[in-house]
């Protein structure tokens, strides 16, 4: 090997190892899990696999021919994750529908079962004859559903009557990126001139290094996961608003009993008055000058209170469990945070009173 494709091996399979360390930055270690991220995580996780395999495979003919299955296998992954990715952010999806899991388990099962009965070491011909376009003709379906998607920001984008965002570049950097990968992957499958599964490769790792180049240079990231900017992103809404969207919450906590559900999330709470976890959040934030679990909680002690004073029968202990603490120190702590003594002090003093 001379040292042009030496380097040219080198980038090829560097880009292919980092897409692999940011596909699991984006599963761990990011620092607001952001649901979209574990779809952006797979789908990196799922390129980097088809590009090590063309790389590998480039340079070593001889390699078994299990690469070539694997490589195929998660190249079959790649559109389902960029559309659910993308899906994922547009919509504001904060849980996996049950229509997502099933799909992605039928397609599993569907090429887990494919390899073991028709490995592609011992039949060649019916993959590159077959299987290999049905998987790509898969890939380009999620990339024209993806696009659909996305495609108020894809218009902003190309016509620039309006700037786009920061958020709106990145998503649409991210469907064009992988759009191009496509086409490339696509002309090398079909034997176009001048293209080979090598270019790919290369269109990868430079679309890599554009979004470690972007998250490394912006101090601030997380306006590039929210597409759909909050309402009342950095300000009070006015009173009107904020009176309306006040008794919603208060309604729907009291009438039904919401608080009482320990694992009650803001996406829950978001959903049941018709907003964004986004806007709740910057509402209770900027408004009401506390966070969900705080105000979720005022509910909880103001119940376990009325349940003190009314009833000796009860445990203190099984008080904090109906209200919604998931644990007696939970209960006992946020209880003392907000009446200033502890639910024991406050039984004897009611028993006294």
């Amino acid at each position: 090997m001379d040292t042009s494709k030496e380097l040219l091996f080198f980038f090829s399979a560097l880009g292919a190892f980092n897409g692999i360390i940011l596909g699991i930055y984006f599963f761990f270690f990011t620092k607001k899990k952001y649901f979209g991220n574990y779809f952006l995580g797979a789908l990196l996780l799922a390129l980097s696999i088809r590009i090590a395999k063309s790389v590998f495979i480039h340079f070593d003919p001889t390699l078994p021919k299990t690469y070539l299955q694997i490589g195929l296998s998660a190249c079959f992954f790649i559109g389902p994750f960029l559309y659910y990715f993308l899906k994922t952010s547009v919509k504001e999806i904060h849980a996996m529908p049950k229509s997502w899991k099933l799909t992605l388990i039928f397609w599993g099962i569907l090429i887990i079962t494919v390899g073991i009965l028709f490995p592609y070491k011992n039949y060649p011909k019916l993959w590159n004859h077959y299987f290999v376009y049905f998987i790509y003709l898969q890939w380009f379906v999620y990339i024209v559903f993806a696009g659909f998607t996305i495609k108020e920001v894809l218009k902003k984008i190309v016509s620039r009557k309006q700037k786009a965002n920061p958020a709106e570049m990145w998503f649409g950097m991210i469907y064009l990126g992988n759009t191009l990968l496509f086409i490339f992957y696509f002309l090398a499958l079909i034997n176009a001139p001048f293209v080979s599964y090598l270019s790919g490769s290369i269109i990868f790792s430079f679309i890599l290094y554009l979004i470690i180049s972007i998250l490394l240079y912006r101090k601030k990231t997380d306006d590039l996961f929210l597409l759909n900017s909050p309402k009342y992103s950095g300000k009070k809404i006015d009173l009107a608003e904020e009176t309306i969207l006040l008794q919603k919450l208060e309604n729907v906590m009291i009438e039904k009993e919401l608080y009482k559900n320990p694992n009650l999330t803001l996406q829950d709470l978001s959903k049941e008055i018709t907003i964004s976890s986004h806007q709740l959040s910057q509402f209770l934030n900027n408004n009401l000058g506390k966070n969900f679990t705080s105000y979720v909680n005022e509910f909880r002690i103001n119940e376990a209170c009325k349940i003190i004073t009314s009833n000796t029968k009860l445990t203190l202990e099984s008080i904090g469990y109906d209200v919604g603490f998931n644990s007696k120190s939970t209960f006992f702590s946020a209880f003392k945070k907000y009446t200033g003594t502890t639910p024991l002090n406050y039984q004897q003093q009611a028993l006294l009173a």
